[in-house]
């Protein structure tokens, strides 16, 4: 297997740095990381969004649900076609945060964070900082994502201990075709 020795220093770089991208285990900083797609960074304005898409009340909101981890499993599988629109308008949203008051998305307290996604759900934000991708079409994906996350099934990844089914008293479904019965008895 010396198959390497025959790489040319270029082939080597981009061999490198394609094993990097590929492994996903870094964040902005380059640290590990336990999301499959999203860097810390981004992991923390997506917790930060689901979190006020679906707050806690007298029940767990969508940031305690895991709806953060069912997007990320999602988007390296069936929401794979948004993943773009996800680094971009995180990215996105975390500008503009720290253009309007100067913090980070996440840093910013519940009011603030509230009149960003308003903007971002209008339409009205910076086109200047939201240069590549819609706001709205942006909003509209985490939203309808954030509730997949927080009330579909706890095997997708979200919807941690069933949160959501027990908030609106669904009992856990029975999966059809697992029961023992006697053909005999009917």
């Amino acid at each position: 297997m010396s198959w390497y020795k025959n790489l040319t220093r270029r082939e080597f770089i981009e061999l490198a740095a394609a094993a990097a991208a590929a492994s996903g285990m870094t964040t902005c900083s380059g640290s590990p990381t336990p999301w499959r797609f999203l860097r810390l960074c981004e992991a923390r304005v997506l917790a930060a969004i689901c979190g006020q898409l679906v707050p806690p009340d007298q029940d767990p909101g969508a940031e305690w649900a895991q709806a953060v981890n069912f997007i990320d499993i999602q988007l390296c599988g069936p929401f794979a076609d948004a993943q773009d629109l996800y680094r971009d308008g995180l990215g996105y949203t975390d500008a503009t945060a720290r253009s309007w008051f100067g913090k980070r998305f996440a840093e910013l307290d519940g009011k603030q964070q509230v009149e960003i996604l308003d903007a971002t759900e209008r339409g009205t934000v910076s086109k200047n900082i939201w240069e590549t991708v819609d706001s709205r079409q942006f909003f509209e994906t985490v939203l309808s994502h954030t509730m997949q996350g927080f009330y579909g099934d706890p095997r997708h990844g979200g919807n941690r201990a069933r949160v959501s089914w027990k908030m609106v008293g669904l009992a856990y479904p029975q999966v059809r075709g697992r029961l023992k019965y006697d053909p005999r008895a009917t």
